[in-house]
């Protein structure tokens, strides 16, 4: 601020407060086999409703993506992210020919995703509503069920309502390609049966618009006592007029207009899908409505593009006859069971993702994906893997053997077993099916945070498996003797609870002590990207006590929050946290660096795995 005259300023002097906000903690990601839907790429689904509307329903070949999507909602999920993988799925698809006299591929219209959910699907094409003459209208229907309807479609790539355009941002089921092929024919204006064939001399003007040059209007000089009079008139004004752009000169000099069977015929000197003859009202001395000629004096205006619709009728999206208006057509195919490498892939589409909080690939426990997700994880440093194991490990033996096999005994990463009893979905089963427990796991891991909170630990009687209804395996104290050192975390079947995870361990164990527990680690994971969001507006700040003072103060802030939320262990704050950034974490080797150092330190609360009850007996006193 500039102080060049006397008077009283004002200035905004900043505190220096930045709040720093906590990030989702529950926010999860699933990698798996699904009917349909865009292959590995992350979206996001909100509930089980919307994650059948995008990836279709239950598969009954052993794989439990929706069966896990559905768990996970039940059980207090609330953001899902959703990764579809396949082995060399296909997309069903069908190409149409045109309209023209030497018909070619006009338009390709494929699933919206490949699987064979859409071998199912026919397109009806039918000419549109408004403008039959120029437009379609697109119908999908399955069965005898009308999934969606596109009405008013054009080919003109120019036009707004361009078929690529109007369904690609519309359509659940199907996207549409046009082929690309122009047409052969000029754009047209065409009057109806009842036009005059004599024009008086008050009524002579015509607006004129030829291939989207734009209007202009024409004066039709005398004779005009015939139709053939009146014809020679309208193409010679237009002949006589400027292409407004140079690219559309050869439409008015090779315009023509003719008089047969008691109508007049406008046509575009050029040919092609932007050929069109567009005849409007003049303000004065107006002839179009003597002449009806123009949309709104009932005549008839057909663009060029209008030939290069589909030809009518209905053709299934796949397993067409290559005959008449087919000229191709694909089966849609699920592919072969995804392999390993596949599962292993779909982790990637998360890399863009920054708000994922939680990783799963259901039903998936094969020793390389476990190991694959818990790295993928650790990689990352800002989200947790929830894994299962094969469905055929049953005992305390299979369990330790196979908990003993993983090769990366990670913080980032958690075991649970044995899978989980529920009542079959698709009503298919008359007994109840066994289902991953992944599923069921991180909807009450988002549960038990939005309740309690991150460092609550999603274990105990009030981690309740809703929709459960038995398990694989029935296990004893003596036999999570065995499991829990090993960092497996069981669920179990107590009478006064249910069916709970009665286990908050994590795969490090015995490798990392200091991050046994899930809810320290996913703590940690917290602390850390809110800090790291939080503190973004300090980066190029001048590197001096100022700025250290601020760090202090809004990570300490944060920190006390917290603290009185019950994050961390301690009955005051000193105890519970503390936060160093000052000159002894900041050396001026470290200031000439470009580097500032923040040394943020905090004391988890632990869940009580072992409650110890000491009993003795008192005797009675003698008094």
């Amino acid at each position: 601020m500039e102080f060049l005259h006397p008077g009283v300023f004002i200035q905004e002097v900043s505190s220096g407060v930045q709040p720093i906000e906590g990030v989702s903690t529950s926010t999860t990601a699933f990698i798996g086999k699904a009917e349909k839907g865009p292959l590995n790429l992350a979206t996001l689904v909100t509930s089980f409703t919307e994650f059948q509307l995008k990836f279709g329903g239950f598969l009954n070949d052993g794989t439990f993506l929706a069966h896990s999507a559905l768990n996970f909602f039940n059980n207090g999920g609330k953001r899902l992210y959703v990764v579809r993988v396949a082995k060399d799925a296909r997309t069903a698809s069908v190409t149409l020919a045109d309209r023209e006299s030497s018909a070619v591929a006009t338009l390709r219209i494929a699933a919206s995703s490949p699987g064979a959910w859409a071998n199912a699907i026919s397109v009806a094409i039918a000419d549109g509503t408004i403008d039959p003459a120029n437009e379609l209208k697109l119908t999908v229907v399955s069965g005898t069920t009308v999934l969606e309807s596109f009405d008013n479609l054009s080919m003109d790539p120019d036009e707004a309502n361009f078929v690529e355009r109007a369904i690609g941002s519309g359509s659940q089921s199907i996207v549409v390609e046009a082929q690309g092929n122009d047409s052969t024919v000029g754009g047209t204006s065409v009057s109806d049966a009842t036009a005059v064939t004599a024009l008086n001399a008050n009524q002579r003007n015509l607006v004129i618009d030829l291939d989207g040059d734009g209007p202009q209007v024409i004066a039709l000089a005398d004779p005009l006592t015939s139709g053939a009079e009146i014809a020679t008139a309208i193409q010679n004004a237009v002949r006589a007029l400027l292409a407004q752009r140079a690219a559309n000169a050869a439409a008015y000099t090779g315009f023509t207009c003719t008089f047969a069977a008691d109508r007049y015929t406008l046509t575009s000197g050029t040919v092609g899908k932007r050929s069109v003859v567009h005849v409007g009202n003049a303000a004065v001395q107006n002839a179009a409505p003597l002449l009806r000629l123009g949309s709104t004096n009932g005549g008839t205006e057909t663009g060029g593009a209008a030939v290069l619709r589909p030809v009518n009728g209905t053709y299934a999206l796949s397993g067409a006859t290559i005959a008449g208006a087919v000229t191709t057509s694909t089966t849609g195919s699920d592919g072969g069971t995804p392999q390993t490498s596949d599962y292993n892939g779909g982790l990637g589409a998360l890399d863009s993702v920054l708000d994922v909080n939680i990783v799963a690939i259901p039903g998936i426990g094969a020793e390389p994906t476990i190991d694959a997700g818990s790295s993928y994880c650790q990689n990352r440093q800002d989200c947790f893997f929830v894994a299962d194991v094969d469905p055929t490990i049953v005992t305390p033996t299979d369990g330790a053997s196979f908990v003993n096999s993983l090769t990366n005994k990670s913080s980032y990463g958690a075991v649970y077993f044995p899978w989980v009893k529920m009542i079959d979905p698709t009503g298919a089963s008359p007994t109840p099916i066994l289902v991953a427990p992944s599923g069921w796991v991180t909807g009450i891991y988002a549960r038990i945070d939005a309740r309690r909170g991150v460092w609550k630990a999603p274990a105990g009687a009030e981690a309740n498996l809703g929709g459960a209804v038995g398990l694989a395996a029935s296990m004893t104290d003596a036999q999570q003797d065995v499991l829990n050192v090993l960092g497996a975390n069981l669920i179990r079947f107590f009478p006064s609870s249910g069916i709970v995870v009665w286990g908050t361990r994590t795969l490090a164990t015995r490798s990392d002590p200091e991050y046994r527990y899930v809810p320290v680690r996913r703590l940690a994971i917290f602390l850390e990207r809110s800090i790291y969001d939080g503190i973004q507006w300090a980066v190029f700040e001048p590197n001096d006590e100022p700025l250290w003072s601020s760090l202090r103060l809004n990570i300490g802030a944060f920190m006390l929050n917290q603290f009185r939320a019950g994050s961390f262990q301690g009955d005051t704050p000193a105890r519970a946290f503390f936060v160093k950034c000052d000159s002894d974490t900041n050396p001026q080797s470290q200031i000439d660096a470009g580097i500032v150092t923040v040394l943020v330190g905090f004391a988890p609360v632990k869940p009580a795995e072992f409650v110890v009850i000491k009993i003795s007996q008192k005797t009675a006193s003698t008094t």
